[in-house]
Protein backbone atom coordinates (compact mmCIF):
# COMPACT_ATOMS: atom_id res chain seq x y z
CA UNK A 1 0.00 0.00 0.00
CA UNK A 2 1.60 3.27 -0.80
CA UNK A 3 2.40 6.07 1.85
CA UNK A 4 -0.80 8.40 2.14
CA UNK A 5 -0.52 11.88 2.38
CA UNK A 6 -1.91 13.34 5.36
CA UNK A 7 -3.83 16.62 4.00
CA UNK A 8 -6.21 18.82 6.66
CA UNK A 9 -9.31 19.07 5.96
CA UNK A 10 -11.15 22.42 6.05
CA UNK A 11 -13.01 21.40 8.91
CA UNK A 12 -9.58 20.20 10.36
CA UNK A 13 -8.05 24.37 9.34
CA UNK A 14 -11.84 25.64 10.73
CA UNK A 15 -11.06 23.49 14.39
CA UNK A 16 -7.87 25.02 14.55
CA UNK A 17 -8.71 28.68 13.96
CA UNK A 18 -11.25 28.54 17.16
CA UNK A 19 -8.81 26.60 18.80
CA UNK A 20 -6.42 30.19 18.07
CA UNK A 21 -8.97 32.45 18.81
CA UNK A 22 -9.80 30.86 22.07
CA UNK A 23 -6.64 30.65 23.11
CA UNK A 24 -6.43 34.29 22.35
CA UNK A 25 -9.49 35.44 24.16
CA UNK A 26 -8.24 33.25 27.16
CA UNK A 27 -5.02 34.93 26.85
CA UNK A 28 -6.90 38.52 26.46
CA UNK A 29 -9.31 37.85 29.58
CA UNK A 30 -5.54 37.04 31.91
CA UNK A 31 -4.35 40.08 30.78
CA UNK A 32 -7.42 41.68 31.28
CA UNK A 33 -6.94 41.00 34.81
CA UNK A 34 -3.70 41.64 35.75
CA UNK A 35 -1.36 39.12 34.35
CA UNK A 36 0.66 39.96 31.18
CA UNK A 37 -0.16 38.02 28.13
CA UNK A 38 2.84 36.20 26.16
CA UNK A 39 3.23 36.57 22.67
CA UNK A 40 4.48 38.67 20.17
CA UNK A 41 0.88 40.78 19.81
CA UNK A 42 1.65 41.89 23.36
CA UNK A 43 4.90 43.06 22.48
CA UNK A 44 4.11 44.99 19.13
CA UNK A 45 0.53 47.04 21.85
CA UNK A 46 2.60 47.57 24.49
CA UNK A 47 4.22 50.71 23.00
CA UNK A 48 0.85 52.36 22.69
CA UNK A 49 0.09 51.99 26.18
CA UNK A 50 -0.19 55.42 28.24
CA UNK A 51 2.83 55.95 30.71
CA UNK A 52 1.79 55.99 34.25
CA UNK A 53 1.51 60.05 35.58
CA UNK A 54 1.45 61.51 31.95
CA UNK A 55 -1.81 63.07 31.38
CA UNK A 56 -2.26 61.95 28.01
CA UNK A 57 -6.50 62.11 28.73
CA UNK A 58 -6.22 66.30 28.72
CA UNK A 59 -4.41 65.62 25.20
CA UNK A 60 -6.77 67.24 22.35
CA UNK A 61 -4.09 68.94 20.91
CA UNK A 62 -3.67 65.72 18.37
CA UNK A 63 -7.24 66.73 16.75
CA UNK A 64 -7.54 70.42 16.95
CA UNK A 65 -6.55 71.12 13.24
CA UNK A 66 -8.52 68.70 11.87
CA UNK A 67 -10.63 70.48 9.83
CA UNK A 68 -14.73 69.86 10.19
CA UNK A 69 -17.48 71.70 7.96
CA UNK A 70 -19.84 74.05 9.57
CA UNK A 71 -22.71 75.27 8.27
CA UNK A 72 -25.26 77.83 9.62
CA UNK A 73 -28.92 76.83 8.28
CA UNK A 74 -31.71 79.64 7.76
CA UNK A 75 -34.07 77.34 7.35
CA UNK A 76 -35.55 74.13 5.09
CA UNK A 77 -38.15 73.86 2.07
CA UNK A 78 -38.89 70.56 0.03
CA UNK A 79 -39.31 72.04 -3.52
CA UNK A 80 -39.68 69.96 -6.64
CA UNK A 81 -37.87 70.29 -9.58
CA UNK A 82 -39.98 72.19 -11.66
CA UNK A 83 -40.39 75.11 -9.15
CA UNK A 84 -36.67 75.32 -8.97
CA UNK A 85 -35.98 75.38 -12.95
CA UNK A 86 -38.53 78.40 -12.54
CA UNK A 87 -36.71 80.37 -9.77
CA UNK A 88 -34.68 83.79 -11.26
CA UNK A 89 -33.39 86.55 -9.92
CA UNK A 90 -35.57 88.14 -7.06
CA UNK A 91 -37.45 84.72 -6.67
CA UNK A 92 -38.42 84.76 -3.34
CA UNK A 93 -38.39 80.75 -1.55
CA UNK A 94 -40.17 79.96 1.28
CA UNK A 95 -38.45 78.37 4.08
CA UNK A 96 -39.73 76.78 7.16
CA UNK A 97 -37.95 79.06 10.05
CA UNK A 98 -39.68 82.17 11.18
CA UNK A 99 -38.33 85.30 11.30
CA UNK A 100 -36.53 85.93 14.41
CA UNK A 101 -35.77 81.95 15.17
CA UNK A 102 -32.97 80.66 16.18
CA UNK A 103 -30.52 79.32 13.47
CA UNK A 104 -29.00 75.85 13.26
CA UNK A 105 -25.24 75.51 13.53
CA UNK A 106 -24.26 71.98 12.10
CA UNK A 107 -20.99 70.65 12.05
CA UNK A 108 -20.48 67.66 9.56
CA UNK A 109 -24.41 67.37 9.18
CA UNK A 110 -25.20 67.48 13.23
CA UNK A 111 -27.02 69.77 14.76
CA UNK A 112 -24.60 71.37 18.11
CA UNK A 113 -26.01 74.88 18.38
CA UNK A 114 -28.23 77.68 17.75
CA UNK A 115 -27.99 81.48 17.12
CA UNK A 116 -28.41 84.35 16.03
CA UNK A 117 -27.02 86.21 12.93
CA UNK A 118 -24.94 89.43 13.62
CA UNK A 119 -23.26 91.93 11.33
CA UNK A 120 -19.82 93.35 12.22
CA UNK A 121 -17.78 95.39 10.00
CA UNK A 122 -20.28 94.29 7.37
CA UNK A 123 -20.13 90.93 7.29
CA UNK A 124 -22.19 88.62 8.42
CA UNK A 125 -21.39 85.87 11.29
CA UNK A 126 -23.77 84.08 14.24
CA UNK A 127 -24.01 84.72 18.02
CA UNK A 128 -24.45 81.34 19.83
CA UNK A 129 -27.00 81.54 22.13
CA UNK A 130 -27.72 77.50 22.52
CA UNK A 131 -24.89 74.92 22.85
CA UNK A 132 -26.84 71.71 22.10
CA UNK A 133 -25.30 68.87 25.37
CA UNK A 134 -24.37 65.40 24.06
CA UNK A 135 -26.99 63.76 25.29
CA UNK A 136 -29.58 66.00 23.82
CA UNK A 137 -27.59 64.74 20.31
CA UNK A 138 -27.96 60.92 21.73
CA UNK A 139 -31.41 61.57 22.28
CA UNK A 140 -31.98 63.23 18.58
CA UNK A 141 -30.13 60.11 17.06
CA UNK A 142 -32.13 57.63 18.96
CA UNK A 143 -35.79 59.22 17.94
Amino acid sequence: MPDQINTPSPEDDWAAAMAEQAHTGAAGATEAAGAPAAGPASDMFQQFAPAAGHGHANDIDMIMDIPVLMNVELGRTKIPIRHILQLAQGSVVELDGLAGEPMNVLINGCLIARGEVVVVNEKFGIRLTDIITPSERMRKLNK
